[in-house]
């Protein structure tokens, strides 16, 4: 399905400031909204992250949290994997695998049963390769010293440091740290026990169990889970009161239905809702194209440089200043979709399959879905989709010729490519400018947008190179 320019969406609230068009936008919808790129990234279906956060609060709920607990924990539950790409390079490395289909597996084996842990370990070790690889990468991680510490770690700290970037208070950045911390002291990273570990980690890590074992299998099979594993993985307390929605299946089903995100976005306390302004909106921006880039050590600060070129690239254009701002958004979340794609694909340094391409090309499908659930981004969420159309309509995923790509589209693409030709890759080293750009002009007026090219020859050789982008 082709990209239809989505209808512009009025703001709910006005910020009265003297500046024209100066809004304040509810900061639960634009989160529970890019809350799916998360779920792409930890290999969870998309909504695992909003139907973890209406169980999670229930409970928060029902345990009389005070309101300012309660949306501290909120956001925590729609950030908690806000540091999963962190790890996916590793992760995928250590196990040759997919490392979005290991995540899922991972996270439910008990990890205080060295047996059933060796056992999945092997099961999600390099299935696509020969008994001789299995062994080599199961070996590596088995010598491998705290190598489950550290990749909880890596992830755990990222997220914690997001969530204060974002302004949340200390007790969403806690709650995010010890999400995988288990309640006798055998969880990650610090091995924390009984009520030192912070009450909305504890919430979170039952919340996200009782979610995925409910989807795959059912509330009764959730509950049961949480019952084997009361005092060791879950505080008691909190299991003995979950048990008691055993026989409410009609708020189970709700939670499985599509409406479960617009109930999330509801759920903060009505007198501590936040809201964004513009600025806020573009720090939630940053933030997001930092998880991007994170995914990959080949993609650092590739979001931050494609936005920052754009941007220049459409002043050169002579695009005003509001287009200037959607240009330089829409760079920021271009490559949202690629959460969706794994590290084995992303990092590796051979010349892909077919199989594997068609993989990568529907990463912009997926910043499509993604951007559109965001009402306050809909007015970049297509140039952001299109950054691999090409005039001709050789591009991909959709097709889509000249006719369909707007000035920002055009923009984004150029600046799309020059960022990728001049970075390193797995497969090769960066570019130098020269070679990029007389490279780029072999598509001029057939692929690439002549006065886009124009525009980037000006940017580039008015001494602006890629780390001063950055």
């Amino acid at each position: 399905m082709r990209p239809t320019r989505p209808t512009p969406v009025t703001p709910a609230t006005a910020r009265p400031a003297p500046a024209a068009g100066a809004v304040q936008l509810s900061l639960s919808e634009v989160l529970t909204a890019l809350s799916h790129a998360l779920d792409l990234t930890e290999g969870q279906p998309l909504g695992h992250t909003v139907r973890t956060c209406l169980i999670g609060m229930r409970l928060a709920e029902e345990r009389g949290l005070p309101a300012a607990e309660r949306s501290a924990l909120y956001y925590a539950l729609l950030l908690k994997d806000a540091g999963c790409s962190s790890n996916a390079a590793r992760m995928t490395a250590l196990f040759g695998a997919d490392d979005r289909a290991i995540k899922p597996r991972m996270k439910l084996v008990d990890w205080h049963r060295r047996l059933g842990l060796a056992v999945e370990t092997w099961r999600c070790t390099a299935p696509a390769g020969s008994f001789r690889d299995r062994l080599r990468h199961f070996a590596e991680i088995a010598r491998t010293p705290d190598v489950t510490r550290d990749l909880i770690q890596v992830r755990c700290d990222r997220g914690a440091e997001i969530a204060r970037r974002l302004g949340f208070p200390d007790a969403t950045a806690d709650a995010v740290r010890a999400l995988d911390e288990h309640w006798n002291g055998g969880g990650y990273p610090d091995g924390l026990r009984g009520d030192a570990i912070p009450l909305g980690a504890r919430i979170a890590n039952l919340a996200q169990t009782l979610e995925t074992v409910a989807r795959t299998h059912s509330p009764a099979d959730a509950l049961r889970l949480a019952r084997r594993r009361r005092g060791t993985w879950f505080d008691p307390a909190l299991v003995d009161h979950v048990q008691r929605w055993r026989r409410d299946r009609v708020w189970w089903r709700a939670v499985a239905t599509p409406d479960a995100e617009f109930a999330a976005s509801t759920l903060e306390p009505v007198d501590q809702r936040r809201t964004v302004d513009d600025v806020g909106l573009d720090e939630v921006a940053r933030a997001f194209a930092e998880i991007i880039d994170a995914k990959s050590p080949y993609t650092y600060r590739h979001s931050a440089n494609v936005a920052t070129f754009a941007e220049r690239i459409a002043g050169a254009c002579g695009m005003d200043a509001a287009a200037r701002k959607r240009v330089w958004r829409a760079g920021m979340l271009h490559d949202v979709g690629k959460l969706g794609v794994s590290n084995a694909i992303l990092d590796k340094p051979a010349r892909l399959t077919d199989e594997e391409r068609a993989a990568v090309a529907q990463h912009p499908r997926f910043t499509w879905d993604i951007l559109t659930r965001v009402r306050a981004f809909a007015d970049f969420a297509r140039p952001a989709a299109l950054h691999h159309e090409k005039l001709d309509g050789s591009g991909y995923p959709w097709g889509l010729d000249g006719d369909a790509l707007d000035d920002s589209a055009r923009v984004l693409v150029v600046a799309d490519i020059y960022e990728a030709l001049t970075a390193d890759r797995p497969y090769r080293a960066g570019m130098d400018a020269g070679q990029a750009l007389a490279i780029m002009d072999v598509d001029r007026g057939t692929k690439l947008c002549p006065r886009a090219l124009d525009a980037l020859e000006a940017v580039v050789h008015s001494g602006l190179g890629v780390a001063e982008a950055a």
